[in-house]
């Protein structure tokens, strides 16, 4: 290891809490000293002061849609940021993101709370759209944090996961299994369609999402829009054969309750499902909807699940297999 200060390092979305620990491990020369109230992994930072809290309260997923639309067109931000509390962590590195106003902090509203330090923290701004993106954004992180050699092999190995999940793919759409129609539901009611890596994701795994692919298609190298509402019936017409619901934000419990409580009593569900063949319910705050490294864990999930080969997947990822 290279001689060093000790950094102050202060994460604002739960992406980058993960990637700072899989960089600096145990490494005394890094210290995560505050957090955002989604950073909840490792368990391990769990115990840090929080900086941020949301002005939604979940109740429906049609509520919070409501509220969030509500917050939007006035133009105020989802979430409120203790301003006080951030500067007497005195940090030397905050890392925030500027890719979705509705996942994280204003980045503004941190770089002007970072003008107003002395001396001002390097504010570290991850925007990633696709999987490649977010082994890139792990070196960024990497840089800030002066551990090049350290964020290298932490990408190397990640990238050494991908290929191999996706060779396991591609073997098997030679071998004859079809590219299956998925619909990835990122949020139940209003229906909103995964973006950014998520379709990426899907097609390196022999699939392809329906009404939101990738951007250049078969070698899918780029991430996709983001996440927009769809009506039912536009996904109806679509046939799909393989539904996963993964509303963003919430755990396994949670979005089974979803299911339960708004997709199953609904009158489009079943006509939606009619000629899924795998239904699964995902835990998509912890797997699909930070771009973080258990990105490469959710990608091994789809190759294994839609290719029916179950040794791929992860042990303990947190899903239900609701038809197969």
């Amino acid at each position: 290891m290279s001689l060093r200060t000790t950094k102050r390092v202060i994460s604002l979305l739960p992406s980058a809490a993960e990637i700072v620990a899989l960089i600096a491990g145990n490494d005394s020369g890094i210290q995560l000293v505050g957090r955002s109230h989604e950073d909840d992994y490792p368990a391990s930072i769990t115990n840090l002061p929080i900086l941020t809290a949301p002005k939604t309260k979940f109740t429906t997923s049609a509520e919070v849609d409501a509220q969030v639309s509500q917050f939007l067109a006035q133009g105020d931000s989802l979430y409120t940021l203790d301003a006080n509390k951030l500067k007497s962590l005195n940090p030397d590195i905050v890392v925030t993101q500027d890719l979705c106003n509705v996942c994280s902090v204003d980045l503004n509203m941190v770089q002007q709370i970072a003008k107003e330090m002395n001396p001002a923290p390097t504010i570290v701004t991850l925007n990633p759209m696709s999987l490649d993106d977010v082994i890139k954004s792990i070196g960024d992180v990497g840089s800030a944090l002066e551990m090049v050699n350290e964020s290298t092999l932490v990408r190397s190995k990640l990238l050494s996961r991908i290929k191999h999940a996706r060779e396991v793919a591609f073997q098997s759409h030679k071998n004859g299994k079809k590219r299956a129609r998925v619909t990835f539901l990122e949020w139940t009611s209003p229906i909103y369609l995964g973006g950014h890596w998520t379709p990426q994701m899907i097609r390196w795994s022999n699939a392809m999402q329906v009404l939101n692919d990738c951007k250049d298609g078969e070698t899918a190298e780029m991430g996709a829009p983001p996440s927009f509402r769809v009506p039912p019936q536009d996904v109806i017409d679509t046939k799909p054969e393989i539904l996963i619901v993964c509303p963003c934000g919430l755990n396994l419990d949670e979005t089974r309750k979803e299911y339960e409580e708004t997709l199953l009593p609904s009158e489009w569900w079943p006509k939606i499902a009619e000629n899924a063949t795998k239904i699964a319910l995902v835990d998509g705050n912890q797997m699909f909807n930070r771009p973080g490294p258990r990105l490469v864990d959710a990608l091994e999930w789809l190759v294994g699940y839609i290719n029916d080969i179950p040794e791929l997947i992860p042990k303990d990822f947190p899903w239900l297999n609701l038809k197969s």
